[in-house]
């Protein structure tokens, strides 16, 4: 009577009984990106912070399944402006550019102290992680280069990539 009014039929679906493996075994997929080590180099105008970008994954659409890189905030900028660009998806903000903290005669050392650097550590990663998220974004090959490639080829062809 009720599948006759439409009505869908709400017994419980009879699955196997999860076992220790299943529990506590690598997750089916995962994609988990580290910002880390940050290392400030150069001296005056050309002083800049760079960071580790750590990414490990079981995604197939990714040629390598660990890889480590290390990029700065130009780069960060870089691949936002990519996808803007040629991807559909909605990329959200980076962390501020701190544009008060670059101005001279500072008591402090600015964009280079420590606690600035942590803060926009932490939101690099938070930036990096809703991004390689997005599936749409994880065929980007903006993204992959990113992640993966030593050096950035600011003159490559954008697009999908294929598995």
């Amino acid at each position: 009577m009720a599948e006759a009014l439409g009505v869908a039929d709400t017994r419980r679906l009879h699955s196997k009984p999860q076992d220790l493996n299943d529990a506590y075994g690598p997750p089916s997929n995962f994609l988990e990106i580290d910002i880390f080590n940050p290392q400030t180099v150069g001296v005056g105008r050309s002083k800049y912070t760079t960071y580790e970008v750590r990414m490990r994954t079981n995604l197939p659409i990714f040629k390598m399944k660990d890889s480590c890189v290390r990029r700065r905030y130009s780069d960060f900028e870089w691949l936002k402006s990519e996808l803007e660009r040629d991807s559909k998806i909605v990329v959200p903000p980076l962390p501020g550019k701190a544009l008060k903290r670059q101005l001279p005669f500072r008591m402090d050392e600015g964009i280079f102290e420590e606690s600035f650097i942590e803060e926009r550590r932490a939101g690099l990663e938070q930036f990096i992680n809703k991004i390689a998220g997005h599936p749409l974004a994880q065929n980007e090959r903006c993204l992959h280069m990113f992640l993966q490639e030593e050096s950035i080829d600011r003159n490559y062809v954008p697009g999908k990539v294929r598995q």
